[in-house]
């Protein structure tokens, strides 16, 4: 069984992944408000705490880092400009900066005990296609974290250091639900072809599956969960 540090843990996706990851027997540290460590990740210090604090729990050992955590939160192109970057670095900050902290330190762990490990980064599909004109921070803080994925995967193969992302599209959490009602919610979903959004455990699958299961000849590989609203 493999000790996971799963962040975001605390709803929606991140819940759902650490239920499949607990329920196969896994030993899992999460991260959120609800439930975890509490750590927030717009102090650019709250990454390696959470790291400490986690190995520790783990004793010593940490085999999986799922980076689950982000916000998605509106930066209007005509707000102030002093705003504009604010939200733009806070987006940075807590999507993509705080996971490469994470990567760094599990990468490092893994190198130095020479036993290899995963990382899945729940990054989105708004990496591929773009997102809203108030969400450029956030299109672009998850195409970051695909790049990131693909670096490591490419960097570190040859010492049984695996990396995975996950693009997500919509999916139904209590966000996704607000936004799709936001959105006219029938005339979105039509941009779907499967008819609707994600559930968190179709995710929650994929991520577990990536974590544990999937051939280590697949690391690099960015795998889309959009009901084939955008292909590539």
């Amino acid at each position: 069984m493999s000790n996971i540090l799963l962040t975001g843990s605390s709803r929606g996706i991140g819940a759902a992944i650490a239920e499949a990851l607990t329920s196969a027997g896994h030993q899992v540290v999460g991260h959120g408000t609800a439930s975890g460590v509490p750590a927030d990740f717009a102090d650019p210090k709250a990454p390696d705490q959470l790291w400490d604090t986690a190995l520790e729990r783990l004793d010593g050992r940490i085999d999986v880092l799922i980076n689950n955590a982000g916000v998605f939160e509106a930066n209007p192109l005509d707000s102030a400009d002093d705003a504009w970057l604010s939200g733009w670095e806070r987006t940075m900050q807590v999507n993509l900066t705080a996971s490469a902290i994470l990567c760094r330190r599990a990468v490092l762990h893994w190198r130095e005990s020479g036993h290899g490990g995963r990382i899945v980064n729940v990054a989105s599909r708004a990496a591929y296609r773009g997102d809203s004109p108030a969400h450029w921070h956030y299109a672009a803080s998850k195409a970051g974290m695909v790049a990131m994925t693909k670096t490591i995967a490419r960097g570190y193969a040859g010492e049984g250091i695996l990396a995975f992302a996950i693009c997500p599209g919509f999916t139904m959490t209590g966000m996704a639900e607000d936004y799709l009602a936001s959105r006219g919610g029938d005339k979105l979903l039509a941009d779907i072809p499967l008819g609707r959004v994600a559930s968190p455990e179709e995710v929650a699958e994929t991520a577990r599956w990536l974590a544990i299961d999937a051939p280590a000849s697949m690391t690099g590989a960015v795998i889309d969960v959009n009901g084939a609203s955008y292909v590539r």
